[in-house]
């Protein structure tokens, strides 16, 4: 049963996403307490194996449990690499578990057909690229993906080089928008980074907000 105070938990992989959930939590989920967890092993494991791994995915469910056993309602995962180890471990387990990248998939195969995928890392196209088709065979849609990576912009960023990563994931999304109908950006912190260019143009989702409104939802189902 859902306690007195609804509760939602992030789990990032990545320090930078905290202040944008919290904002983003501030304007959607008034009357939601909310708490963050963060292992950002779990994605430069997955970059050296260079895919999910067991162990990974282990330990993500270990991360879940721990933010219910910690007093979550609901669990959102924010990081769209080890997107296949959330859904395994909502398979297994009584509580909503949500995928960051969902609800953004969602929109991008009802706004378009070709689609294009924008990535700083490529384990992270794999996962987007299932997701948008598994997405699109459930919906009934014919879909083609185009994907493009930001080669070097993690790096500058992990660098903090900021203003490095911001040209070089700017300079992709212009050569990408120019050849599909709607662009889907396959990590959160480039959320930033897209709102810089300008409106006219194919659509650019982003997941952060559209993820916070589905929890918005699902908590409200509770």
């Amino acid at each position: 049963m859902i306690a007195a105070v609804p509760t939602l938990a992030f789990i990032h992989t990545s320090h930078v996403l905290i202040p944008l959930f919290t904002e983003l939590a501030k304007k959607h989920l008034p009357g939601v307490e909310i708490f963050h967890m963060l292992d950002d092993s779990l994605i430069r494991n997955t970059i050296r194996a260079g895919c999910l791994t067991e162990n990974t995915t282990r330990r993500v469910a270990g991360m879940i449990d721990l933010a219910h056993e910690g007093g979550a309602d609901v669990v959102m995962v924010t990081c769209s690499s080890i997107g296949k180890a959330t859904e395994l471990a909502r398979d297994a387990r009584d509580f909503p578990v949500l995928r960051i990248d969902e609800a953004m998939a969602e929109r991008a195969v009802e706004q378009g057909v070709t689609i294009g995928i924008a990535a700083t890392l490529s384990t992270t196209l794999e996962p987007t690229v299932e997701l948008l088709q598994a997405t699109a065979d459930r919906l009934g849609k014919s879909i083609s993906i185009v994907s493009r990576v930001a080669e070097g912009a993690f790096e500058a960023v992990v660098a903090g080089d900021v203003a490095r990563h911001d040209e070089l994931v700017l300079a992709m999304l212009r050569d990408l928008r120019s050849a599909v109908d709607v662009v889907v950006l396959s990590q959160a912190s480039m959320a930033r980074v897209a709102a810089l260019l300008p409106v006219e143009g194919a659509p650019i989702l982003s997941s952060p907000e559209a993820a916070v409104l589905r929890a918005a939802a699902t908590l409200a189902k509770l």
